[in-house]
């Protein structure tokens, strides 16, 4: 018996191993009792607010601002003035350098960002610090190198900024600005906090007054905004809302751009490498609580390799670890709000009733907040409404097909079309799905997997218009 054998009968690993709480420090972050609206430089009283929670524990975090048709004017006006006075015309390299104090400063207080996305958003603490900041940095410093380079990157084409639009998260934010646009923003209602903690990084990188500003609310905000004097909308969210925007605009002469729901396919070929592929598989679903457009919702498996699949899968959700979002060790956070957990009630509870055999494994779900178990649904058919409809949660449908013709037409088989998943050792295999798969993304033997200068966007109900890399620009430039 070896030295290790003998230190390993001696301590044994125990069965239920169990990891000892490991929670980021709140305190990083400073938040306000009460945030008004960020226009032209200065934060502007609200004549309305409304209560934004921390969604693990219903906790109020601030009071913010519900903006008002006059507020949203005022914003937009301050937008025009800095566009007009300024902005627009100064040279790309001086653009480029805001934006590379954008990115720097974004690293710097990477830290402080996370635990607030976490705090308000819900998602476990490792993603937002691994994943979401480093990007957002990144769309900054990659679109910083693109503002001196337009006309190379449109060749004759005179390209010319277009003037105000309304946009969200980094991937709107960072090619608008080096286009030479300004910028109305208005973060989501539920998650409002990262985005009004962004004006402080504008103020930072002394960027002219009037370039950024963010003003907050619900729905009504949306409206009026999309009524104002801009000229482009980026909108990202519903496929209803979508829609509404796409009506409203109609004939306006308004650019528009969208990207909407998902319900995307995530296919295993029998010749794929299982365990790599069930860790796609939870990354896919399971990345953000499922609330992610482009999440792997849909799993369609091979028949010869169903079971082990589904057996591979079960073992690995039972270790997923549910809880505090700020604890280094959660894997899936809590559900963004109420009205959204509801949701997830609802269509998973369709989907028993349907006739769909559900698996959850065994969980301890926290008394207070929004929490909903990982889920796994077989025994799906392609009508079933978990099969068709955005969840947008952490559940998800397991399908089977036989041969690649028949994943292509289930895959296909659903009104959306953002992103899909492709398994396989073959790469001619890949390449023959990619060319018929009906999505605007589509990820070969991995999933969730972005970069700043690739494109990304979706076909039919998931919108139009591309974000990230060169193709990212175009919508913000004028080349008539």
């Amino acid at each position: 018996m070896t030295d290790l054998e003998r230190t390993r009968e001696r301590s044994p690993v125990p069965k239920d191993w169990t990891y000892a709480p490991a929670p980021e420090a709140r305190d990083i972050v400073h938040i306000e009792e009460r945030y008004g609206h960020f226009v032209g430089g200065e934060w502007v009283e609200p004549a309305e607010t409304y209560s934004t929670i921390s969604p693990a524990s219903e906790e109020p975090l601030a009071h913010v601002g519900q903006a008002t048709a006059e507020e949203v004017a005022g914003a937009v006006d301050a937008a025009r003035d800095a566009f007009e006075n300024g902005w627009s015309d100064i040279s790309p390299s001086e653009r480029a350098k805001y934006l590379f104090r954008i990115a720097r400063i974004l690293q710097e207080r990477s830290r402080e960002f996370a635990v607030l996305e976490s705090l308000n958003g819900g998602k476990p603490i490792k993603e937002s610090r691994d994943v979401d900041l480093p990007l957002s940095a990144a769309h900054f410093f990659y679109y910083a190198g693109w503002a001196d380079k337009l006309e190379y990157a449109f060749p004759n084409r005179r390209p010319r900024p277009i003037g105000v639009p309304l946009l969200m998260l980094a991937w709107k934010i960072a090619p608008a600005l080096a286009a030479g646009n300004t910028v109305v923003l208005k973060p989501a209602e539920t998650t409002p906090l990262s985005a009004l903690l962004f004006c402080d990084v504008v103020r930072q990188a002394e960027l002219p007054p009037g370039v950024v500003n963010i003003v907050t609310g619900d729905g009504r905000t949306g409206t009026a905004i999309v009524k104002a004097g801009v000229d482009k909308i980026a909108f990202t969210g519903s496929t209803e809302v979508g829609k509404a925007i796409q009506r409203e605009l109609a004939g306006t002469g308004k650019r528009l751009t969208l990207e909407l729901g998902g319900k995307a396919a995530n296919i295993i070929f029998d010749d794929a490498a299982l365990d790599q592929a069930v860790e796609g598989i939870i990354n896919g679903i399971y990345f953000n609580q499922g609330h992610v457009c482009c999440a792997g919702s849909r799993l369609l498996v091979q028949e010869s390799i169903y079971e082990p699949v589904v057996e591979k899968l079960k073992r690995r959700l039972a270790t997923l670890r549910v809880g505090d979002p700020l604890d280094k060790n959660t894997d899936v956070g809590a559900i963004n709000s109420r009205q959204q957990l509801e949701k997830i009630q609802e269509l998973v509870a369709s989907g028993e009733e349907e006739g769909a055999e559900i698996y959850q494994p065994p969980c301890r779900l926290p008394e207070k907040g929004y929490w909903f178990a990982p889920t796994v649904f077989t025994n799906v058919a392609q009508s079933y409404r978990i099969a068709q409809e955005e969840i947008f949660g952490p559940v998800l449908s397991i399908l089977t097909f036989r041969t690649p013709e028949e994943a292509v037409e289930k895959a296909n088989n659903t009104p959306y079309g953002l992103s899909a998943g492709v398994w396989t050792e073959k790469g001619s295999r890949i390449l023959w799905m990619a060319e018929r798969l009906r999505a605007g993304v589509i990820w070969a033997n991995t999933y969730n997997r972005f970069d700043p200068s690739s494109p990304f966007g979706g076909y039919k109900e998931s919108g139009f218009g591309r974000e990230g890399g060169r193709h990212g620009l175009e919508p913000y430039l004028d080349f008539s």
